[in-house]
């Protein structure tokens, strides 16, 4: 079936005109650690078919966490599934889902997909990973990353409710809208990137850049504007894959405990900047596009405004780094991510960009506002912003 997206309209509501539709006896609720802090919690409680309740696992979550919520759900007779989180919570569910229909004689890793008709809903609540609308999902086995892939995953609904972003620290309001930024200019230069897949980053982009102050002060209507422009990056993302700046970012999060669309938007204009000097003539007017977007003269200038954003969003954020470390770093990066890049980049130049990125990180108080003027340059470029009728192109992912 087709995702259908379900935006304005009380989840409550939404999730029992589901259950009635599928006959839904039994739902399992997937939910993080912060569930009971959501301004709507009291709604969820409301929900009558709730069979089993799992938040057991970590903000990164473990092959072996996931392997206990999939007995739960086997256990509970579970017939329909609810993820109401951040990314790890809907992709711990994605990952439930799917391994519930595998045989245990085997590493869940290791099997093929089998169908999987088990409705699903999801629920966001940060405006970041998109995850409520990807085929992706990421667990750790023995330690080391797994992206787990398949049409499956992709939820059946996706509520978009932004009442569920007022609670948010501004901390993870920062990091999360980043990742999106990150997802829907990674996805617009990506090798996989189509017309339709950079249609929709273009309006991801736009929306981000217009709502970003909006949002972090806390108001409403970009509250759900950012909502629904994390959903279209999410949705361009699941065309295209991210490149270069997600692949570089995990060792980051990982060593340095940055949260990830933090650690991602700090490795993205060191990447631009390498790329811009090294691309050929299709690519250079992808940049230019991309640098219209963002309401920047040159590719150059967008290069520039990215680093001030850093600066100015995270001016006393220092991270403690250790130069030693960039060979690791430089060693780490998934080959894989690196293929969906436009432009080649070998150990050596990730060793430089990592020289870069770690200085970055460590630039001491960001000099008491070296980057002072770049929200009100935003607010000045978007004032006369909105939201265009044909800005949500939802829908179709579960073809995909």
């Amino acid at each position: 079936m087709k995702q259908e997206i379900v935006i304005n309209k009380s989840p409550l509501e939404a999730i029992k005109e589901i259950a009635g539709k599928h006959d839904i006896k039994r739902f399992m609720l997937v939910c993080d650690t912060s569930f009971e802090m959501l301004g709507t919690f009291e709604e969820y409680n409301k929900i009558e078919n709730i069979a089993v309740k799992f938040n057991d696992f970590s903000p990164n979550p473990l092959y072996e966490e996931v392997c206990v919520g999939v007995k739960l759900f086997r256990i509970g007779n579970c017939d329909g599934m609810i993820a109401v989180g951040g990314g790890s919570a809907i992709d711990t569910a994605k990952c439930i889902k799917a391994f519930s229909k595998m045989s245990d004689d085997n590493l869940y890793l290791s099997q093929e997909f089998p169908e999987n008709d088990i409705p699903f809903i999801a629920i966001p609540t940060t405006a970041g990973t998109g995850s409520e609308s990807t085929r992706y999902a990421v667990v750790y086995y023995e330690g080391e990353k797994q992206s787990v892939t398949d049409n499956t995953l992709i939820p059946d609904y996706a509520i978009l409710d932004a009442r569920n972003l007022q609670t948010l620290p501004l901390y993870q309001k920062k990091c999360t809208m980043l990742d999106a930024l990150c997802q829907g200019i990674e996805s617009w230069w990506s090798v996989n990137a189509t017309e339709e897949s950079r249609a929709i980053s273009k309006k991801a982009v736009t929306m981000i850049m217009a709502n970003l102050n909006g949002y972090l002060n806390g108001e409403k209507e970009s509250a759900e504007n950012m909502m629904i422009a994390s959903n279209l990056a999410g949705q361009a993302i699941n065309i295209t894959q991210t490149t270069a700046a997600h692949a570089m970012s995990y060792k980051l999060t990982s060593l340095y405990k940055i949260p990830h669309g933090r650690a991602a938007f700090v490795c993205l204009p060191y990447v631009w900047e390498y790329m811009i000097e090294n691309a050929d003539q299709d690519l250079k007017k992808v940049f230019e596009d991309i640098a219209s977007a963002l309401k920047c003269e040159t590719p150059s200038d967008a290069v520039y405004l990215l680093k001030e954003m850093n600066r100015e969003l995270f001016r006393k954020e220092s991270v403690s780094v250790n130069s030693e470390d960039i060979p690791l770093l430089a060693g780490s990066v998934n080959v894989t991510r690196l293929k969906n890049n436009p432009v080649k980049l070998g150990e050596e130049t990730l060793t430089m960009l990592y020289a870069g990125i770690l200085g970055e990180l460590t630039f001491s108080e960001r000099n008491g506002g070296i980057g002072k003027k770049v929200m009100s340059f935003l607010d000045k470029c978007f004032s006369n912003y909105t939201l265009p009728p044909e800005a949500i192109a939802f829908g179709n992912l579960a073809d995909r």
